[in-house]
């Protein structure tokens, strides 16, 4: 237990002030009595890959969960919150299991990947989910959800939700196959796939093809010691009507066909769609490397959102607000971003 230290180096960003109070759990820690001995508000961090946390800090206690075990039974991984997300991968491999592979490389803990209902490739992590052990930290019960109690959509779940942030994940259980579950579709991944020479017909090729397609979209966690450093993408993908999809592409610099945008992205029905909001934020007039001081949009991926060295917190949000706004004066387009905020801004 620490206080009043820094969070910035907790976090991928390297930016955000102290916490009143710092748990951090060591091996054969768990979270509840961690909890218990909590003062004032609690949250509890992760890897701190997808968070800005405020330059004014946290005004209670932040718990610090990195540790955990996993394990396998049959076609069934069990991980605590607090276990790494990509060893969960890499063991998942090691026992011939499909379903998760193409989420390697995804850095953060499982506690995260579940409520931040990540997904990659075409393959989504609710899709494998089975159940959840959740502590109610204000009355201390451990209550097991299911699917349909996270209510599971893209990029997010209902422990998302303010009501609910007296909830934490303290392990998760998810059913995998013996036998593919799917096949790679996704055109870079495909190039990838072509450029590396191999056939996605393997667990391990699929692997070292998703890592490698991570690392040219530049979504692999790198040396943490020196600069820029970053969330990774900032914002979600949205969702836009017809006329909306129009817009983009009338102001989209790509030369990206309606076709090629819509196939990217889930056609959701009726007259809406999912596009990418990296086309959206070049059609409203943003420019890959465009900075702002300290902050940076990454020089060929514009959705993420860097700090070059010596920015503030506040800096980022103000040009995530600068994005927004733009965006919905532009296009009418309504961005929200993927990265969760921390403390008050």
């Amino acid at each position: 237990m620490q206080h009043n230290l820094p969070l910035a180096g907790l976090t991928s960003l390297r930016v955000g002030g102290p916490a009143v109070t710092l748990i951090e759990l060591e091996a054969g820690d768990s979270l509840p009595p961690a909890i218990s001995a909590a003062e004032g508000p609690i949250r509890v961090l992760g890897f701190g890959t997808n968070v800005l946390v405020s330059d004014k800090g946290w005004p209670g206690t932040v718990i610090l969960n990195r540790r955990g075990r996993i394990q396998v039974q049959g076609d069934r991984i069990t991980a605590d919150s607090g276990a790494d997300w990509d060893e969960l991968i890499r063991l998942a491999i090691d026992n011939h299991l499909w379903g998760l592979e193409f989420t390697s490389g995804i850095p953060g803990g499982v506690g995260a990947a579940v409520a931040g209902s990540i997904a990659a490739y075409g393959h989504r992590v609710s899709d494998r989910f089975v159940s959840a052990e959740v502590l109610d930290s204000s009355s201390g019960d451990i209550e097991t959800w299911d699917s349909g109690r996270f209510n599971f959509g893209y990029r997010r779940s209902d422990l998302q939700l303010p009501e609910n942030s007296r909830f934490v994940i303290l392990k998760a259980t998810f059913s995998l196959s013996h036998g593919s579950t799917g096949e790679l579709e996704y055109g870079s991944a495909l190039k990838a796939a072509a450029d590396l020479g191999l056939a996605p017909d393997s667990l391990e090729n699929r692997r070292q093809i998703i890592l490698e397609a991570r690392r040219r979209a530049g979504s692999l966690l790198t040396d943490q010691s020196q600069g820029p450093w970053t969330a990774g993408s900032f914002f979600k993908n949205p969702l836009v009507n017809e006329t909306q999809v129009d817009a983009i592409l009338s102001h989209d610099e790509s030369g990206i066909s309606r076709d090629q945008l819509l196939r990217q992205n889930v056609i959701h029905g009726g007259d809406r769609a999912r596009v990418s909001a990296a086309h959206v934020l070049l059609a409203a007039g943003f420019k890959r490397g465009q900075t702002w001081d300290k902050v940076r949009l990454h020089p060929d991926h514009i959705l993420k959102i860097e700090n070059i060295g010596g920015a503030t917190a506040q800096q980022i949000y103000d040009v995530v607000q600068t994005i927004v706004t733009t965006v919905k004066h532009k296009l009418d387009v309504t961005l929200e971003p993927e990265v969760r905020f921390l403390g008050e801004f």
